[in-house]
């Protein structure tokens, strides 16, 4: 079954992600141990996660953005008797 919806499925998406979970590991075992040191230092992963998707997003690697199709020009397109269809199907 696919999904109706792209979101996230790009590498920016996973790089971001990936990025982030690991600051979360590294900050949560850090919090556990008392370090605060590398508490922050984890919560900087995370924070260079955000940076590092969002810097791929803008160098293209991110979703393309689809013009959006408004329903009247859909109706419009139409003759009788044809099933209305989803817009993006």
């Amino acid at each position: 079954m696919a999904a109706q919806h792209d979101h996230g499925h790009t590498p920016a998406a996973w790089t971001g992600v990936i990025i982030a979970f690991v600051g979360f590991c590294v900050g949560g075992v850090f919090i556990v141990a008392a370090k605060p040191v590398g508490f922050w230092a984890g919560m900087a992963l995370v924070l260079l996660g955000a940076i590092v998707g969002g810097a791929m997003s803008a160098l293209g690697l991110g979703k393309k953005e689809e013009p959006l199709v408004r329903t009247s020009d859909l109706e419009s397109e139409q003759t009788e008797g044809e099933p209305r269809a989803h817009a993006n199907a």
